[in-house]
């Protein structure tokens, strides 16, 4: 055993010092994937709790976005020292790198202005909470699902399922539909020879109606407000409406909302018109020059 021992240090001798260079960074990556593993399970873990102790919904989404970002940052700060260490320990001075890397980044700073502005919108976005993953936002005249959120871009998908990537610097103005609360807005036409009065009952039957559903109560925040005739358009007298409903459920409430109130109208007689034009023919014939014209000279065609 001894002799072979010794064999295998003079068979290793040459390369001793490189065998315990390569030992070493093996050792400093293992290690560095452990800590990356362990430390990415500890915060997922924090925020899984601290997320379930959050009362609103708007809050946890928030949470879930911050857990993302601080994951994603401490796992390259981790890739980044794990770089230094292993360059130390292949020999190689760290202190003129970071010299360098200085006035590169100094150099690239004047170049890479836009990606530090995205950066710093992207910090300024998570702190005020105006973004969330989950939320339906628009953003640089483009709306949809916020998919994936970092300090450098915005993942949005549309409702047809196109991906669009924002970056922060360009973000302005955000709509944001996901907060708090929503409204489902509504214009209904009726028919001018319709009693408004008598709409405004059955649209307020239809809503009641609506609320008191078992699919729909929990949506639903408040009762339907009428705010009133908006505008005699060419062919319908419009009223506005809206109900207050939960985050993203506006669009879902608005449809059902719709669907049951054109078979009300349809059940009580109230007509829900359509663009029609009247043609006047003032050289027409009357009934004693031709026996077969009609009584009116007035007729009415649907565009």
């Amino acid at each position: 055993m001894q002799e072979t021992l010794a064999l295998t240090k003079e068979w290793l001798g040459p390369y001793a010092a490189e065998l315990r260079v390569a030992a070493s960074i093996a050792g400093v990556v293992v290690l560095a994937l452990i800590v990356r593993i362990a430390i990415g399970k500890a915060l997922r873990v924090f925020f899984e709790k601290v997320s379930a102790r959050a009362a609103l919904v708007e809050e946890r989404k928030r949470i879930e976005t911050v857990s993302r970002v601080t994951r994603r940052t401490v796992s390259l700060l981790i890739v980044l020292v794990t770089a230094m260490v292993v360059l130390n320990q292949l020999g190689i001075s760290i202190a003129p790198i970071l010299g360098a890397a200085g006035v590169v980044g100094i150099a690239v700073g004047f170049g890479a202005q836009s990606l530090v502005k995205d950066v710093f919108a992207g910090v300024v976005l998570l702190i005020e909470n105006q973004i969330r993953v989950g939320d339906v936002v628009e953003i640089a005249g483009l709306s949809g699902v916020v998919e994936e959120l970092s300090l450098r871009k915005v993942k949005l998908r549309s409702y047809d399922g196109s991906v669009h990537y924002i970056s922060n610097g360009l973000i302005t103005t955000v709509t944001n539909r996901s907060t708090e609360f929503a409204y489902a807005v509504m214009d209904i036409g009726v028919g001018y020879r319709e009693s408004v009065d008598r709409v405004y009952e059955v649209m307020r039957a239809v809503a009641v109606e609506l609320q008191g559903d078992a699919a729909f109560k929990p949506r639903i925040l408040g009762e339907l407000e009428i705010a009133g005739v908006e505008q005699w358009a060419d062919s319908a007298v419009v009223i506005r409406c809206r109900i207050k409903t939960q985050p993203l459920e506006q669009w879902g409430v608005r449809r059902e909302y719709l669907k049951r109130l054109k078979a009300a109208f349809d059940e009580q007689g109230i007509s829900i018109p359509f663009p029609h034009r009247t043609i006047i023919h003032e050289n027409a014939p009357g009934p004693k020059d031709d026996p077969a014209s009609p009584p009116s000279p007035h007729l009415s065609a649907s565009e």
